[in-house]
């Protein structure tokens, strides 16, 4: 098909694209799910006066839903996880430790932090966000900060903790496609990674002093009424440590979430032996509904269950259905083939690397296809040019993994913003890792700083 399709004639259409997405959701302030449903029906249109077989369509949509399989069944499980981890008291529990332990003053780089450390234990920013991210989040509000503010901490840390963790699938996967050694290749991302981090830290440091307008005795008041209508233990601390055993033992994340909810049900049984299997069954469906007589609490805490997650479902359908038919017209490919023979300084390479892992995030909203895509596309230039594999690896994160958390329409721009109701454009300013981490790989690139080659001598080609 590329043959029938020029290289200007595909940037147009795919710059048409993204123009009319953005439009529509930064702009006009529609619905995503509009915007990417006009977008497939604008490829479709493109395909007939191209005279392509219209089956394309259906074959586009079946291979690009094939990667969004995982996560959407991930996020349902997630949905009723978080409904149940609010019933049987986890999530109110870590709310009255955080608020018994973190200080006002240093809350939000207290939860950059943890969030950090727990995702690289974890390895799943998803899980990290949907447990203690949870907790977090209701702790944060009681306090007055910003809830954009405490989001984009809460993502930036998680999102630091599953690219520098061994157990993380996108991590794996970005050493995989390359061809690099895993811990080589964690080693490695230190170069942007760890000034990102740094600066992240900062950042919510100083903004996490100015955001403030907490009344400690609400806090004092905000601690009773959880007491008063959750079970309040350390008990609850079990669904925790079993999430980091199951990351220690490598267990998939379908089946940690699973026990967790499993787990969690349990708890509720035996807090509550006479609550009915069906009104358990209503909470994972629906989500958990709080009634503690106290607003603010109750609109917090009444959320999560299958159903919360479906829209964001029917994005990542709609999403990934347009870079199915994308990949299938070929165009996406043309443009990344097309620009990998026009580079010839090293610097460019990765740059231009970092940048279509970046357009593949927009325009098909997945993060293990801006790895995989560009991984494959780029592979044999940096060969060609002795580049050390590991630095293709960090690039594709810097821009594959961590900026999926920044786009609306993406699996995971929609997960967080559907787990927080904070929609991602009014967290995305706070998400700093996520921001950062492409700048330093930038510098990196154009300094030569951590630019590491296969050979001593570097070859004229690559000043």
């Amino acid at each position: 098909m590329n043959k029938k399709i020029s290289l200007v004639e595909a940037s147009i259409v795919l710059s048409l694209i993204i123009l009319s997405i953005s439009i529509g959701v930064i702009g006009l302030k529609l619905s995503p799910n509009i915007t990417i449903l006009f977008a497939i029906s604008v490829s479709i249109f493109y395909m007939v006066i191209k005279k392509m077989p219209l089956g394309m369509v259906n074959n586009g949509i079946v291979s690009g839903l094939k990667p969004g399989i995982i996560p959407i069944f991930i996020f349902l499980l997630v949905g009723a996880l978080i409904a149940v981890w609010i019933q049987a008291g986890i999530i109110p529990t870590l709310m009255v430790v955080g608020f018994n332990i973190i200080s006002v003053k240093w809350f939000v780089p207290s939860v950059f932090l943890v969030c950090a450390i727990v995702g690289s234990a974890v390895g799943s920013a998803f899980t990290v966000m949907s447990t203690i991210g949870i907790a977090f989040f209701g702790i944060g509000t009681t306090l007055g900060l910003n809830e954009a503010l405490i989001v984009g901490a809460i993502v930036s840390g998680s999102v630091f903790g599953d690219k520098m963790s061994p157990l993380s699938e996108s991590t794996n996967l970005a050493s995989a496609i390359v061809g690099a050694d895993l811990f080589k290749h964690i080693k490695h991302l230190m170069w942007s990674t760890i000034p990102a981090f740094i600066v992240s830290l900062i950042l919510f440091a100083v903004l996490g002093m100015n955001n403030t307008t907490a009344d400690l005795s609400e806090i004092d008041t905000v601690v009773n009424v959880l007491e008063a209508n959750f079970s309040i233990s350390m008990w609850a601390m079990i669904p925790i440590a079993l999430m980091l055993i199951c990351a220690w033992k490598k267990i998939p994340a379908i089946i940690t979430i699973l026990l967790n909810v499993i787990v969690g049900i349990i708890m509720i049984l035996i807090q509550s032996p006479s609550t009915s299997i069906n009104s358990i069954a209503k909470v994972v469906e629906s989500g958990f509904v709080a009634n503690t007589g106290n607003a603010s609490i109750d609109a917090l805490l009444s959320r999560g269950g299958i159903e919360s997650m479906m829209p964001t479902v029917a994005l990542i359908i709609l999403t990934l259905s347009l870079g199915g038919i994308l990949m299938e017209m070929g165009l996406i490919t043309l443009v990344i083939n097309a620009l990998v023979k026009k580079l010839t300084a090293t610097w460019q390479l990765i740059v231009v690397t970092l940048l279509s892992s970046i357009g593949v995030n927009l325009f098909i909203g997945e993060q293990f296809l801006s790895v995989i895509l560009p991984g494959n596309a780029f592979k044999e230039a940096f060969k060609e040019k002795n580049i050390d594999p590991v630095v293709l690896s960090r690039t594709l994160e810097d821009g594959g993994t961590v900026i999926n958390y920044l786009i609306p329409w993406g699996i995971a721009g929609s997960f967080v913003a559907s787990t927080f109701g904070v929609p991602t454009l009014t967290y995305l300013p706070f998400a700093f890792f996520s921001l950062l981490s492409p700048v330093f790989s930038i510098i990196s690139a154009i300094t030569g700083i951590g630019v590491m080659y296969t050979t001593d001598e570097k070859e004229e080609s690559m000043v």
